[in-house]
């Protein structure tokens, strides 16, 4: 597995160095298209995404591969998400920072087999830190194994990812958090958001919409990391199970406390 880790980062790093980071704060308007309301995509998102599916094909040939950008254009191919060996790229996480040109943004692979996660990187191209995790073989971030830890706050510091909520299911959610976290500013990257909750910076993340390119990655990295992501009711995440809801803490103890004030 360390050589196929080693691959995989040097693809992304390669990627992030050639076609990522000359296009940061460099990007001209017609570079920049809104697929939806408020979500972006830049000619960079679209470069990155072709040359990790080609490297990722040298890479592994037998497994299939599920892009964001490709899914954009024919959402068909995330039916096969949950079916058989795929890797899941998200070519640039985060592309409404990026194409704001600020910070945080990164590149994200899933390794996923029937569902069942393998394998993730997660890339901070400004930064160059790498973290990476594979399924029974614990958390790294570079080459130092890593366990999550809590912020150790007496109140504990919740980023909760609400967008995507009906305004019945927000306004709930603020009901409960009220006065049992300390609610800070979502990144609006889950690259970003996934190593917070496993350096000490965040005890508790919720997400609502849990598209594979957005949490396979970040989720083997709190998991193999004694950190913790669930569904809400607990049960795992699973590749290509067409649920809603994700519940992520630093550590299975936060998770108990954050489902019981959430759920």
């Amino acid at each position: 597995m360390h050589a196929l880790y080693r691959s995989v980062a040097t693809l992304m790093e390669e990627v992030a160095a050639e076609v990522v980071l000359p296009r940061y704060q460099n990007l001209a308007a017609h570079e920049i298209e809104e697929k939806a309301a408020d979500d972006y995509v830049t000619i960079a998102d679209k470069e990155s995404e072709l040359r990790l599916h080609e490297g990722l094909l040298r890479i592994l040939p037998e497994a299939g591969v599920i892009g964001e950008e490709a899914a954009a254009a024919d959402p068909t191919v995330l039916d096969r998400a949950g079916q058989g060996l795929n890797w899941i790229i998200d070519p640039i996480d985060g592309t409404g920072n990026f194409a704001a040109g600020r910070a945080p943004f990164g590149i994200m692979i899933g390794l996923v087999d029937n569902g069942m996660i393998q394998a993730g990187w997660i890339l901070d191209p400004l930064s160059g830190r790498m973290c990476h995790a594979a399924l029974g073989g614990g958390a790294f971030i570079d080459e130092e194994r890593i366990s999550a830890r809590e912020t150790g706050a007496d109140m504990p510091i919740a980023a909760l990812a609400v967008y995507f909520m009906t305004d019945e299911q927000r306004a709930e959610i603020g009901r409960r958090a009220a006065g049992k976290f300390t609610l800070v500013d979502i990144p609006r990257c889950a690259a970003e958001q996934y190593p917070r909750l496993i350096l000490g910076q965040n005890d508790v993340s919720l997400f609502e919409r849990s598209l594979p390119w957005d949490h396979a990655a970040g989720a083997l990295l709190l998991n193999e990391s004694g950190a913790k992501l669930a569904r809400r009711d607990g049960s795992p995440y699973v590749v290509g199970d067409n649920k809603r809801g994700l519940l992520g803490a630093a550590s299975p103890r936060m998770w108990d406390l954050a489902a019981k004030i959430l759920c």
